[in-house]
């Protein structure tokens, strides 16, 4: 009887739609909440950006600890090359200063074989002077001995040659032609 009355029936169908509404409303709530929700695109090209710097951030960290290695190679480099330089400079220095010793050394021993050829040729020509020297003075020495002893008389010579004889000095050369 309850049922039967209008009344009833309307507020059942009432209270059914209300009833029917709210549990629509809840399993909406509650596929809302388990469902994933939807992305934004521009979400994940964000992410993949910031993925990108962080690991630019690391690349960069990575190439300065790179440079700051390589500068400090570079600056030994430059230290070393900066010593080898001066190192080869004085070594040229060196160098230049034994050619122009060199130089000056056999400048000098072309003088002293020079003055040593003149002296040789000095000697050799006295040398030769000295055995003529000799040699007119042994035959010069053989006729005194031989006038000394009797040998060898000039007095009994003819008249040009007595005169040729009393005229040239002892030692000196006579020529005939």
């Amino acid at each position: 009887m309850l049922i039967e009355s209008p009344q009833f029936l309307i507020y059942l169908t009432i209270g059914a739609i209300v009833f029917g509404w709210l549990i629509g409303k809840f399993g909406a709530f509650l596929a809302e909440k388990f469902k994933a929700p939807e992305r934004d695109p521009r979400d994940a090209k964000i992410r993949s950006l910031e993925a990108d710097q962080r690991v630019t951030q690391v690349k960069v960290e990575e190439t300065q600890v790179n440079l700051d290695i390589q500068m400090q190679a570079l600056a030994e480099t430059q230290v070393m090359i900066k010593e080898r330089d001066q190192i080869i400079t004085e070594q040229h220095h060196k160098v230049r200063k034994l050619e122009h010793d060199l130089k000056d050394s056999v400048l000098k021993t072309r003088e002293l074989r020079r003055e040593l050829s003149q002296r040789a040729a000095e000697d050799l020509k006295s040398q030769v002077r000295l055995r003529d020297v000799e040699t007119e003075l042994s035959v010069a020495q053989a006729s005194t001995d031989l006038i000394a002893t009797g040998v060898l008389d000039y007095s009994v010579a003819p008249d040009g040659d007595d005169e040729e004889e009393t005229t040239t000095p002892v030692g000196a050369r006579r020529d005939r032609a």
